[in-house]
């Protein structure tokens, strides 16, 4: 292959760009996300390809795009190996049996907390191609859901946490 060969397929992929995490103070992380209406758009795909990307980069378990400054209703999780992408989620039959587990989070630098949270849940949403998915979720997938979720009603896991930690800075 030429190398002008090369240089044009370079410029006609496009790589995904680590986007910037907000913190806390952001008032978009407050606000309810909106439904996306077109969830099979270059953008939208572009915007899943630069999150999990992002995700991956801050060594992160799941990413709401109001994390990113985006005031959309998507998220991506990668657990145990597995990128999960859901669109437009609704979560539904949450289980009476709940368990509290530390949690952090990337919009919220150096603190932790026990959130009580179900162990199972449904969700239905639209995944990375704009199809209908429906997942029975437990354990740490449901834990990241939920709080994936959260972020997309405009509410952050220091709401929830019964005690918050600070992480002490390394010496």
């Amino acid at each position: 292959m030429s190398l002008k060969k090369s240089i044009h397929i370079a410029k006609t992929i496009k790589m995904p760009k680590i986007l910037k995490i907000i913190q806390e103070s952001d008032p978009v992380l407050r606000k309810k996300a909106e439904l996306i209406k077109n969830p099979k758009s270059p953008e939208i795909k572009g915007l899943i390809a630069d999150m999990i990307a992002t995700m991956k980069k801050a060594s992160g378990i799941g990413l709401a795009a109001p994390q990113v400054g985006v005031p959309f209703r998507i998220f991506t999780v990668n657990v145990e190996d597995k990128v999960y992408v859901f669109i437009n989620p609704e979560v539904k039959n949450l289980s009476q049996d709940e368990s509290s587990f530390e949690e952090g989070c990337l919009s919220v630098q150096k603190i932790w907390g026990p959130v009580i949270r179900p162990k199972k849940l449904t969700i239905k949403a639209l995944d990375e191609d704009g199809e209908p998915i429906k997942i029975r979720a437990k354990g740490l997938l449901a834990r990241v859901i939920q709080h994936e979720m959260d972020h997309l009603n405009g509410t952050l896991f220091i709401d929830k946490a019964e005690k918050l930690y600070k992480i002490a800075e390394e010496k």
